[in-house]
């Protein structure tokens, strides 16, 4: 049995405001009595000093949208204090699943034609080539084992950080974001792969694509072997 003497929230300051961490094995009642209790005292009274964010760690438990207004209400009462995140290790099943679509690569094997549209959440894969006309998109990376030769959107939810590679690159238009570029008279060296990338100008560049170690050092999907 948990000893009573041990405290249930423990704050801790930052230079941004505070931390609150909550104990995920009591009670959810038994931390918002304990919560209102430590936040009344005169060193949380508000006064004449500015509003400090708060952070929430709740660890492993789980909080329903009524539970995370009930902690920010709280909160909120105690004159210059405001919730700014609230963070769980748990997350529903149906937030599992988003993050896997968003995250995972979708190897895909085919050729896409004139008119055609292919559109995954995550990273592409696509084996195969891309014909004038035919269109490929994805939330994260997009990476071609033969001929892009249509339009390529990388990115597409608003990944700025995203590349687009080609065993040959010639595409009509290439998107990563926001971020267009119209290459009718671009053409691939047609000898190596190569990766399309946003630089520092907030332009699309066409590259080798060895050079994505340094400049996306946190790819690590390439290191998987896919390309």
């Amino acid at each position: 049995m948990k000893d009573k003497k041990q405290p249930h929230i423990v704050i801790k300051g930052t230079k941004e405001g505070l931390t609150l961490h909550l104990d995920d094995t009591c009670s959810f009642e038994e931390v918002l009595r304990e919560l209102d209790e430590k936040l009344s005292t005169h060193l949380y009274d508000g006064g004449d000093r500015p509003l400090l964010e708060v952070q929430v760690k709740v660890g492993n438990r789980y909080l329903t949208a009524e539970q995370e207004e009930q902690l920010r209400t709280l909160v909120r009462a105690k004159k210059n204090l405001v919730v700014d995140v609230i963070e769980s290790n748990v997350i529903t099943r149906e937030q599992a699943l988003h993050w896997k679509r968003e995250t995972e690569i979708v190897p895909i094997t085919k050729m896409v034609r004139s008119g055609q549209v292919l559109q995954v959440d995550g990273d592409l894969l696509l084996l195969g080539d891309v014909n004038p006309g035919g269109t490929i998109m994805a939330g994260g990376n997009i990476f071609v084992m033969g001929a892009l030769r249509g339009v390529a959107h990388a990115g597409c939810y608003g990944d700025r950080q995203a590349v687009i590679a080609a065993s040959l690159m010639n595409p009509l238009q290439l998107r990563i974001s926001d971020v267009m570029n119209r290459t009718p008279d671009y053409k691939g060296a047609g000898q190596a792969m190569e990766c399309a990338y946003i630089d520092e100008q907030d332009r699309i560049v066409v590259d080798r694509i060895q050079h994505l170690t340094h400049l996306r050092p946190n790819l690590m999907r390439l290191e998987r072997g896919i390309i």
